[in-house]
């Protein structure tokens, strides 16, 4: 019997619509810190806190959103927090003030975090649950293209243009998203005995051990995302940033042609395990490059790139993987909620990751940063592999 069809349409269109919306939310992402200096002279202390209101944003709506997916139909809603992601960017070009910045990010941070919920789960409604790995792996794939032309886009619009050109383009590429999201058709949800409000209605209560070890990895990942660019400009790498992010897609790409389907064949914790060692060497010799660049620059900048590649098949194997075990701990009534656990978690560690990268530059070097980037992933490899591989041996589902 041939393997049940995963490309459909309405999976195009998805995908679609997920690369637009990450796309504009990725073209700011390493322009934003540039943005706050510049133009409301912020200290780069302030910086990291700043931009972290979005993500404690979608944090605190993120478990409301998973319950709201379990209880009602799933694609009004989604389609309602694309529109309001989207019409955020309009305000960035009228916000004159920072309190009004502030305002808009945390208004953007909330719908970000509504829409992220409701894709993913509506990804896991319209596949096949034999290749669930796979349809997430390629899911999160349009995330990491985005990833990869988003940021290298805004660095050059930043270069030639003004803020409200990039802002412009932000808007521009999530109403496209908004106009395929349109297009997908999803199943009718069956209808359930309504549960009694409780606490693992917002929060998968079995998830939550695994979720101590994600935050531990994405504190690392949200320091990269955000302040590499920076970290970049400050050791003598120079108008070449944007190669960084496309290199640790083109990675992140590479590990989908073998992670999503290891993961439907059971090897979870491997594929984790494999990405967190990998990561793991990677972040102490970022760390190095800034001694590298002193000893030999060509060799220093050839390591720092070459380090994006492997981050990405590092990150790019573990966080379908993650998506997956969160899945399998909850029964089906509870994917939206499982979903929201795990985002939930990846928006703490990134969070914190803005705010701790940000304090460290200022008291000290992003250089120092990585170094404790790559103490955390050592510290939750080892959680990982004592702890929550046989914890979820036990308590999965399926």
């Amino acid at each position: 019997m041939g393997k049940v069809r995963l490309v459909t349409t309405d999976y195009c269109f998805i995908l679609a619509a997920n690369f637009l919306l990450y796309f504009g939310f990725y073209l700011l992402l390493p322009v934003l810190p540039f943005y706050l200096i510049d133009v409301f002279h912020t200290a780069k202390s302030e910086v990291g806190i700043i931009l972290s209101c979005y993500v404690v944003a979608a944090l605190m709506i993120r478990p409301f959103s998973g319950y709201l997916l379990d209880t009602f139909a799933r694609k009004p809603f989604y389609l309602l927090a694309f529109f309001l992601f989207t019409a955020v960017f309009a305000g960035y070009l009228v916000a004159g003030t920072l309190a009004l910045f502030i305002v808009l990010r945390v208004f953007h941070g909330f719908s970000f975090g509504a829409v992220s919920v409701a894709g993913n789960t509506i990804v896991i409604d319209i596949t096949p649950s034999s290749r669930r790995g796979e349809a997430l792996g390629y899911y999160g794939l349009s995330n990491n293209i985005a990833m990869a032309v988003g940021p290298m886009t805004g660095l050059f619009l930043h270069d030639y243009y003004t803020f409200d050109v990039i802002f412009l383009c932000s808007l521009t590429s999530c109403a496209l998203g908004f106009f395929m999201a349109m297009k997908v058709k999803t199943p009718a949800k069956q209808p359930a005995k309504r549960e009694p409000l409780s606490l693992d209605r917002f929060i998968l209560l079995k998830g939550i051990p695994v979720s101590v070890v994600l935050i531990l990895l994405s504190i690392p990942y949200g320091m990269t995302s955000t302040y590499i660019a920076m970290y970049g400009r400050s050791i003598g790498i120079e108008g070449s940033i944007g190669i960084f992010f496309t290199l640790l897609a083109v990675g992140t790409a590479i590990s989908r042609l073998f992670s999503g389907k290891q993961v439907d064949r059971g090897r979870i914790p491997q594929v984790i395990t494999f990405g967190m060692v990998m990561v793991c060497l990677c972040f102490f010799i970022l760390s190095g490059c800034a001694w590298l660049m002193e000893l030999n620059p060509a060799t220093g900048k050839n390591v720092f790139f070459s380090t994006a590649l492997f981050f990405g098949l590092g990150f790019g194997s573990m966080f379908p993987a993650f998506n997956t075990m969160f899945v399998n701990l909850a029964p089906n009534n509870q994917r939206g909620t499982a979903t929201s656990t795990y985002l939930t978690s990846w928006d703490v560690g990134v969070g914190l990751g803005l705010v701790a990268g940000g304090y460290i530059a200022e008291i000290s070097t992003l250089q120092h940063a990585y170094c404790f980037s790559g103490c955390l992933i050592m510290l939750s490899t080892l959680i990982f592999t004592w702890k929550i591989t046989p914890f979820y041996a036990k308590n999965k589902l399926r």
